[in-house]
């Protein structure tokens, strides 16, 4: 069996779990809407975008290099440097989190509307953030020490049905939209799971031999890595998240929710890529121990075969079926057909232009992703603004495709000048005819 056979296959596994939680979290959603309203719904949504873009920040950006520190470390038997890195992310999170759940209020005061809503709902978000970074910390380690399962299962599974367990109960007991109950019920829960999820993590560093001199400016390179990766992982992992927030203000409540459901679904679909890069880190980073550069090519080319091939899949799943899913959420979610079909398209642009950011880094240039980032955020802004207004829905769609292609395009170029290697799928198409 071939390398990108196998990929392929673990990645289907692990997409596969995650579809399957998924429909856990779509139940709760569409249940939500039916039960309490889409007011509701938009509350639960701003709540969860909310505490994903502070999860973001409580690890100061370690979470995000965490599979790429853990795979190198793990790779070269560098147990006291993986148990530092550890450590430290693990105590930052802790700190920027109780700062963030005691202090962190004010925020919602400058946040306009979508503000207004959260005020109310501070301490809970707060705290299902905290989870959400310990989770992310818990996962990208585990991910990187190649124990994906152990990694996702715990937020592809039980997280999902923690949450459709609580909304079962709160709506049980209190029948009149309670979305302050669930909430507060549903963070505590998170807790619990994933505090017990660091005993996998724990297990697994104890694998890694304690052999290595601890090189005292390691710390350094922690943070040159982690700073840029911060802003690298906000415009794409939580691209949505971000977007879901500014157009609070520019769709009223009903197209909110539509849209936000729409990026649920993009993002459970990108979640299928993401895994792809995070399987093949480890082996990237022993190509790259070995010196070995045809591997280390072989490997990035095979990554984007799989995860252009997955997205595709994905997108016409989603032009087909789609409709169908969110009128779940009742008959006025059909209008977010045509919309989350777009944003997966953009889905298959990121693919076939590669891991850029990530190469930059291994290149040790993790800061020249920056200017691509950015541009794509600048787009998002002024995409909103001249079309959301005149054509809602579509528009906010419209104004993420243009966003995502612009950084995909711009990232893969940058990676071409700074790195020397074309990491799309072009490139990996280019060097067998050439051979």
């Amino acid at each position: 069996m071939s390398v990108a056979t196998r990929l392929a296959s673990k990645s289907m596994l692990i997409f596969g779990l995650r579809i399957f939680g998924a429909g856990f979290v779509f139940v709760v959603q569409a249940a939500i809407s039916r039960v309490w309203g889409a007011g509701a719904l938009a509350d639960f949504l701003l709540v969860t975008a909310a505490a994903n873009l502070l999860a973001v920040m409580m690890p100061l950006g370690f979470q995000t290099v965490a599979t790429y520190f853990s795979a190198e470390y793990g790779s070269r038997g560098e147990g006291n440097h993986l148990r530092r890195f550890v450590g430290r992310a693990y105590g930052q999170m802790v700190l920027v989190g109780l700062a963030i759940l005691a202090f962190g209020w004010p925020i919602t005061l400058v946040m306009g509307e979508a503000g207004e809503h959260l005020q109310r709902l501070w301490g809970p978000t707060a705290l299902i953030a905290i989870a959400t970074a310990l989770a992310t910390i818990n996962g990208t380690v585990l991910v990187g020490l190649k124990r994906p399962l152990t990694g996702y299962l715990p937020d592809m599974m039980f997280r999902p049905g923690l949450t459709l367990a609580v909304f079962i109960v709160v709506a049980w007991l209190s029948p009149a939209e309670n979305i302050a109950g669930m909430v507060w019920s549903l963070s505590l829960a998170l807790l619990v799971l994933f505090v017990a999820q660091c005993l996998w993590v724990r297990q697994a560093i104890a694998t890694v031999p304690q052999r290595d001199v601890l090189r005292e400016r390691e710390p350094k390179r922690w943070w040159r890595f982690a700073a840029p990766w911060v802003l690298i992982t906000l415009a794409a992992d939580y691209f949505f998240d971000i977007n879901l927030l500014m157009l609070a203000g520019l769709l009223d409540r009903t197209d909110l929710a539509i849209f936000g459901v729409s990026t649920r679904i993009f993002a459970l679909a990108s979640f299928g890529v993401v895994a792809v890069y995070g399987l093949t880190l480890p082996n990237m980073f022993d190509a790259e121990r070995d010196t070995d550069k045809a591997a280390f090519g072989k490997r990035v080319g095979e990554a984007n075969m799989v995860a252009t091939g997955l997205s595709l899949v994905l997108f016409f799943g989603v032009l087909v079926f789609g409709r169908y899913a969110l009128m779940l959420f009742g008959e006025e979610f059909a209008d977010g057909a045509m919309p989350v079909a777009i944003l997966c398209l953009g889905l298959v642009v990121r693919a076939a232009f590669g891991p850029a950011s990530l190469v930059l880094s291994m290149h040790d240039r993790p800061w020249a992703s920056l200017p691509a980032v950015g541009l794509g955020l600048a787009a998002l802004v002024i995409g909103n603004a001249t079309l959301v207004p005149a054509h809602g829905l579509m528009g906010a769609a419209l104004s993420a495709f243009l966003a995502i292609s612009l950084w995909s395009v711009s990232l893969w170029a940058t990676a071409l000048w700074r790195a020397g290697i074309d990491v799309s799928i072009f490139g990996g198409l280019r060097k067998p005819a050439t051979a």
